[in-house]
């Protein structure tokens, strides 16, 4: 007796936070950065985030005709780094502020206990990095800044 398989569609893509990437582990993480980042998952987060290539980037510290260079292909382990930089804040982002869109609002914008300096230009350095989960952190638990 043959059982009918059905086809379901596919979900729609999903978001930054449930892509698994912030929460992997860790080692399938790092041998997915060394190999390179492949271009698709680099074209995903960007558009799922709403940005350009060029302000992409600015924000990964890739020069733009690099950048063009890497398309269909994979992107450099320290430039894979930075984009995992930016899904991990935006993950943390995103719960901690309760949807996407503040997370990225939050991401883009001067920030005080920063210094001033945007979020998302922090990510060049894993110490810039740090300091922006930082504040996540404290306005996770209510701690005045």
């Amino acid at each position: 007796m043959d059982k009918a398989k059905t086809k379901t569609a596919a979900p729609p893509g999903p978001s930054i936070p449930d892509s698994g990437y912030s929460l992997a582990n860790p080692l399938s993480l790092v041998n997915l950065i060394r190999a390179g980042v492949p271009w698709s998952l680099y074209r995903g987060v960007v558009t799922n985030l709403g940005l350009t290539d060029q302000v992409a980037a600015g924000v990964l510290h890739i020069p733009p005709r690099t950048l063009a260079r890497r398309k269909g292909g994979r992107l450099e382990p320290e430039e894979g780094e930075r984009l995992m930089r930016l899904v991990r804040l935006v993950a943390q982002a995103t719960e901690v502020l309760g949807s996407q869109k503040k997370a990225v609002r939050w991401l883009e914008s001067p920030n005080r206990a920063l210094g001033g300096a945007i979020p998302m230009s922090l990510l060049d350095t894993d110490v810039g990095t740090q300091a922006a989960e930082a504040v996540l952190t404290r306005i996770e638990y209510g701690v005045f800044s």
